[in-house]
């Protein structure tokens, strides 16, 4: 069984479905005497031109182009709730029409087409035979996104590798010297983790960090990040954040650690954690900066672990 489309007929008047012809064709109904030939040359062009990227944005950028050009779409919204993902490129308009793109075995979002005038019989047909090109590759780029995203994970918490946090730290380094906003990190490391694998076993070290994981995210902004930088190690990265504001986010995290409630097979595991907080400076590479966070979590810990220590200026 091929790839199938549901459709969704949408107009700024009515849901009527728009399949009979128009007593005054459009521009583009006028364009599309010849239809199919133009037809034959889209689905021998547009297999091409998206087997040449695996960047989902970039497929569905590429196929408005042929449709804007073909029969002149404003707009094209694509939606994956599954994957949280809302790609809209062009502008969205008075008419449109929705389709879900089906294969034998799932679906793979939903697109929308919109522009000015009324979509006719033709042009329906016209769009309806485009999207059997690009439903396969459309479903290759999910693939290939998830896998992606996949490699860039921690498979134990969920929260971002290292190679996650390197290309982190590089695009919010260029965004803090582009907006000269301020930059910070938390270096955080859970306190005495062996003792608590030694005495509870892994299975419950395992289950430490993943509640002490869920506090974090608790504690912080939808726009910070978190990423396991080693064993019991996370930093978090907190953009637009000076020392002051991130002293206090350091030290919620701290609080809602040591409060939580960590229950292992009807044993409770005492959790504490230390925090060292670096706010970027001028002119400083960014692994200074978690070099210097690195060094007020040994203070912290240092000063008798369950802290929030920082060094102010950077050496």
């Amino acid at each position: 069984m091929g790839p199938t489309a549901q459709s969704n007929i949408k107009t700024g008047h009515s849901n009527v479905k728009l399949f009979t012809a128009s007593q005054n064709l459009s521009p583009a109904s006028r364009a599309l005497k010849n239809r199919k030939t133009l037809q034959e040359q889209l689905t021998e062009r547009l297999p091409r031109l998206l087997q040449t990227t695996l960047e989902l944005e970039q497929q569905l950028q590429l196929y408005f182009k042929e449709l804007h050009n073909a029969i002149g779409i404003d707009g094209v919204e694509y939606v994956n709730s599954n994957e949280n993902i809302t790609y809209n490129i062009g502008r969205r308009s008075t008419h449109s029409c929705s389709y879900r793109l089906l294969t034998e075995r799932d679906l793979n979002g939903e697109i929308s087409f919109s522009r000015r005038a009324r979509f006719d019989e033709d042009e329906l047909q016209l769009i309806e035979s485009t999207l059997g090109q690009l439903v396969y590759p459309l479903r290759n780029a999910l693939s290939y996104r998830q896998a992606v995203q996949l490699a860039l994970k921690d498979p134990l918490t969920g929260v971002g590798n290292r190679i996650a946090m390197d290309n982190a730290l590089h695009h919010e380094l260029q965004v803090t010297q582009r907006n000269q906003q301020p930059l910070s990190l938390l270096l955080l490391d859970l306190d005495h983790f062996k003792v608590i694998n030694d005495t509870f076993g892994h299975s419950a070290g395992d289950l430490a960090l993943k509640h002490a994981v869920d506090c974090v995210r608790h504690a912080i902004r939808d726009v910070d990040m978190i990423f396991r930088f080693g064993g019991e190690e996370f930093v978090i990265v907190l953009a637009n954040s000076g020392l002051e504001s991130s002293m206090i986010v350091a030290e919620r995290i701290r609080a809602r650690i040591e409060a939580m409630q960590c229950n292992f097979e009807g044993q409770d595991i005492p959790l504490t954690t230390s925090v060292g907080v670096a706010t970027h400076t001028v002119g400083e590479n960014i692994r200074d900066t978690l070099q210097r966070a690195d060094q007020a979590l040994y203070n912290a810990k240092g000063d008798g672990r369950n802290k929030v220590a920082t060094l102010c200026e950077a050496k």
